[in-house]
């Protein structure tokens, strides 16, 4: 059995990556590499329902301890309950505002008497097993903090129970300071600021703090800041620049 819950609640250091893409072969080919977990991106992602699916079963393919979670579309018992019931190891759940929001997110992945999960783990039973206890143990919540909200409940949100960690979105959460755009210089005070309070409210709290960022340097510096867990870039994201950098090249 995988022990990527037990790690993330230690809050031990992981890398992640992230794939927007329907594409099973490249999600294999990323699992392989070594990465801690790999997400996929059910919100704002080119993956339907199926996608999802296919995207797990790529993941397990690759036949590492890299794991597979689920950005799910929304704070819904339905999508969080299908991406659990793929296989999923967790869920990244977007748009919390609220303590009250975060405790709907855990009890939706959890089941009775903890939560309302449905059961019916279809293939997640072949991979945890059918016990609901096992599989509560062995799954994890993760809210998104990326509101104006959400930053002003941090503290109440980190301290949810049953809550495994939060995840910084920071394109939103720098449009939720006054960002006139993701990553605007104008901000870049209170941003940093933003950051460093999620990273801290999360450990007085005792859950582990996650980020996004754009590249392996950036997920290295929020590692060393607070965070437990980083996230780098995209599948679609390196796609184009990789891309772009080899037609540079041969253009001079």
């Amino acid at each position: 059995m995988n022990n990527f819950a037990s790690r993330l609640r230690a809050r031990e250091s992981l890398v992640g990556y992230w794939v927007v893409l329907d594409s099973p072969p490249s999600t294999e080919r990323i699992a392989s590499v070594g990465y801690d977990y790999v997400v996929l991106d059910g919100q704002h992602g080119l993956l339907s329902t199926r996608g999802i699916l296919d995207g797990l079963l790529a993941i397990d393919a690759a036949a590492g301890s890299t794991v597979g979670l689920v950005r799910v579309e929304a704070n819904n018992a339905t999508p969080i309950g299908r991406a659990l019931d793929a296989g999923a190891t967790g869920v990244i759940v977007p748009l919390i505002d609220t303590a009250e929001d975060a405790a709907y997110a855990v009890r939706a992945a959890k089941y009775p008497p903890s939560g309302i999960r449905s059961f019916g783990p279809t293939r997640a039973g072949q991979r945890i097993g059918p016990v609901p206890a096992e599989s509560d143990a062995t799954t994890v919540v993760l809210a998104m903090i990326e509101t104006a909200s959400a930053l002003a409940n941090v503290e109440a949100i980190c301290a949810t129970p049953g809550l495994d960690g939060i995840y910084v979105g920071p394109s939103d959460l720098c449009l939720a300071i006054g960002g006139k755009f993701p990553g605007d210089p104008d901000v870049a005070e209170p941003f940093e600021a933003a950051i460093k309070r999620i990273a801290q409210a999360a450990a007085a709290a005792g859950v582990a703090a996650g980020i996004h960022t754009n590249d392996g340097p950036s997920a290295k510096r929020r590692l060393s800041e607070g965070y437990s867990y980083a996230t780098v870039s995209s599948d679609i994201d390196h796609l184009h620049q990789v891309a772009a950098d080899h037609l540079g090249v041969v253009r001079g």
